[in-house]
């Protein structure tokens, strides 16, 4: 069975979202961002959500987290909690 390990950064709005994926792609670290924007739980490790299996995440995520390039940001990923940028750190399976 497919296994994912990835982090990211849970935001309000689309703008904030884009806002922070431009920072990254300038250089910023995801984890400092992380630290100190997202809404998530998991910004405390710098977004780290760990491993987990298709159907654990929300479907928006899953299709996102089993689908894309590794260590590449995604986002704006929008799901009932607000706005996620993604970045998928390891697949199996």
């Amino acid at each position: 069975m497919s296994k994912a390990s990835a982090r990211h950064i849970l935001v309000a709005s689309e703008a904030e979202c884009e806002s922070l994926k431009k920072q990254i792609e300038n250089g910023a670290d995801f984890a400092d961002l992380a630290k100190q924007h997202s809404s998530c739980p998991s910004g405390r490790r710098g977004g780290d959500l760990g491993e987990f299996g298709p159907g654990q995440m929300v479907p928006e995520f899953d299709r996102v987290v089993f689908s894309a390039d590794l260590n590449q940001v995604q986002g704006p990923v929008k799901t009932q909690f607000g706005y996620h940028l993604l970045e998928v750190t390891e697949r199996t399976g």
